[in-house]
């Protein structure tokens, strides 16, 4: 694609708050995806009631900890609140990231109506819920509550610093500068979440569209990757790949402004927390080295299969890809200038420019 036609089919829709529920409202009955998460979640790890209370107050100080350190490195949301993080276990995630979805995709303005309205759908996002609850860190929510909500999971944080034998405190401390950047991100830019739940709801827009349309597609991708070459893009390849071929254009440049923000935001933080770690966290060479050598690790085939369809092997490239563009931009611009990224939707890296990020420099900076 030239970029004259890029610039012009990347394009984000308008991007405050959308007004009324997308074409998913009542897709799903998100209360029936909680109970279920609830239901299917599996137990964290063993620990006293006293090890166990120690962690929820030492993330909770440390989720406050880390505010000062990562908005001096940033430069961002100088002056703002800082709430208080919500520290859970797993079955308190599911019931939030269920509320969460809810938000996102309009059901709160269109729940589901009749007897089996949303709930096979509603199901099976529970079994995703809880196969998730049990990888998940933390999370910034920017739907819910009057500042977004931080949620840190203590029962993962414990499960993981086990694992990778390194300083509870520290480990801890981590994480934190991690997630707290997220909620920086979202408090500097507010329209991040509008713009979020925009494109959500163009993806909901072509679903009505003859099934013989998306046959043809998803035929033509399927026979371009049975010959050498024809998968280049990291985008085009597993189970986000195919997602895309199914799409008309329309839902197609949404699925990859979506991309490109969880790029962005997951390496900026990712960026944030090297360049923070070393002041703050003492053992932060050994805690990146154990976390990187675990991102990398084998898995089962089934384990594969379903990190796959639930797009966490995606969403690991999403770190390494983004931290390199905002190391890079960083690096030639320093940090004042690459928050320009942070100004609009315009000011987004498109998704060619991510693994180019002089090509942002030039069309944003000049």
């Amino acid at each position: 694609m030239n970029s004259g036609t890029q610039a012009n089919s990347e394009k984000a829709p308008h991007t405050g708050e959308s007004e009324g529920a997308s074409g998913f409202a009542g897709a799903v009955d998100w209360s029936v995806a909680a109970k279920t998460g609830i239901k299917l979640a599996r137990k964290g790890p063993a620990t006293s009631r006293y090890t166990a209370q120690a962690a929820v107050e030492e993330l909770a100080a440390a989720s406050i900890r880390a505010e000062g350190p990562v908005r001096d490195t940033t430069g961002l949301a100088d002056g703002l609140p800082v709430p208080d993080a919500q520290v859970v276990d797993r079955a308190g995630w599911i019931t939030a990231a269920a509320s969460s979805m809810q938000h996102l995709t309009g059901d709160d303005d269109e729940p589901p109506s009749g007897l089996l309205a949303g709930k096979p759908a509603g199901l099976q996002a529970g079994a995703m819920l809880a196969f998730l609850s049990g990888a998940i860190l933390g999370q910034y929510d920017p739907f819910t509550g009057e500042h977004g909500t931080l949620l840190l999971v203590a029962p993962n944080v414990i499960a993981v610093e086990r694992a990778l034998r390194v300083s509870p405190s520290d480990f801890r401390l981590w994480v934190c500068l991690h997630e707290v950047t997220h909620r920086v991100q979202f408090s500097s830019a507010p329209w991040l979440g509008g713009y979020m739940r925009e494109n959500v709801g163009v993806l909901s827009d072509g679903a009505d569209e003859p099934l013989t349309d998306l046959a043809d597609r998803l035929t033509g991708a399927l026979k371009a990757r049975r010959h050498p070459g024809g998968v280049s893009k990291s985008e085009d390849a597993g189970i986000v790949g195919l997602l895309r071929a199914t799409q008309p254009q329309p839902q197609r440049d949404a699925i990859d402004r979506l991309l490109v923000l969880g790029t962005l935001l997951e390496g900026h933080a990712d960026h944030v927390m090297d360049a923070v770690g070393p002041a703050v966290v003492p053992t932060v060479a050994h805690i990146r080295s154990a976390f990187d050598q675990r991102r990398r690790r084998k898995v089962g085939p089934l384990q594969r299969v379903v990190r796959a369809l639930l797009g966490m092997d995606a969403k690991m490239a999403q770190y390494v890809r983004g931290k390199a563009f905002v190391d890079h931009v960083v690096g030639a611009v320093g940090m004042e200038r690459f928050n320009t990224v942070w100004t609009d939707a315009d000011t987004l890296p498109l998704l060619s420019e991510i693994e180019a990020p002089d090509a942002w420099i030039a069309r944003v900076l000049g």
